[in-house]
């Protein structure tokens, strides 16, 4: 509703929707993420398979595939795809020279580097409206909110990983939210998935 038609005394119902402004939100961003990352390999979901294996130690694909609620055959391509500019080398498991883990090169690394900033910068524009301090406050209430959702419906380690990759100086939710988090592991951004745990081997 515009300006021009909004009646004071009949307040758009949609101002108070919370999957309206959810999904404003959301699309704004998806719109600017793929612009950042138009040609990372993989696009978002490269970047987001890169952030999951730049974060702890090397880790075999199935376990990759099931912290991002990703289908293995797609994680093959994914990893294929971040291979081919060196951004990752598969290695074997020393433990099990069944599995494959998942390096990630110094290549790799710097790119990521790189766009994580240029993500930082569309962050940063699509909170614009808000003061330094509320922007703080938004990302730790998000935070909160998702981790409880994610406990709700489990994405093993999900809100472990998005705390990994904040700077160090953003705000963190509180013991108790990261703790029931912890539990059941986001994302990271992909849609959770009811699954009954299995093997993490390729």
């Amino acid at each position: 509703m515009t300006d021009a038609t909004r009646r004071p005394d009949r307040p758009d119902p949609l101002d108070d929707d919370l999957g309206w402004m959810l999904g404003i939100v959301f699309r704004g961003y998806v719109r600017a993420a793929e612009h950042a990352l138009t040609d990372f390999p993989g696009g978002p979901r490269g970047y987001q398979v890169l952030t999951a294996a730049i974060n702890g130690p090397a880790r075999n694909q199935g376990a990759i595939a099931e912290e991002l609620g990703i289908d293995r055959t797609v994680l093959t391509y994914l990893i294929d795809d971040l291979e081919r500019p060196g951004f990752v080398a598969r290695r074997a498991d020393p433990a099990d020279r069944r599995n494959r883990l998942v390096d990630v090169t110094d290549v790799g690394r710097a790119s990521w580097e790189q766009r994580r900033l240029a993500l930082r910068r569309v962050e940063s524009h699509l909170l614009g409206a808000l003061a330094p301090a509320e922007s703080a406050t938004l990302r730790a209430l998000l935070q909160r909110v998702a981790c409880s959702a994610q406990a709700a419906d489990p994405l093993r380690d999900l809100c472990e990983v998005v705390a990994q990759v904040q700077p160090a100086t953003a705000p963190t939710a509180p013991a108790a939210s990261r703790t029931s988090a912890a539990a059941v592991r986001g994302g990271r951004t992909a849609t959770p998935r009811g699954r009954s745990r299995r093997s993490s081997t390729d």
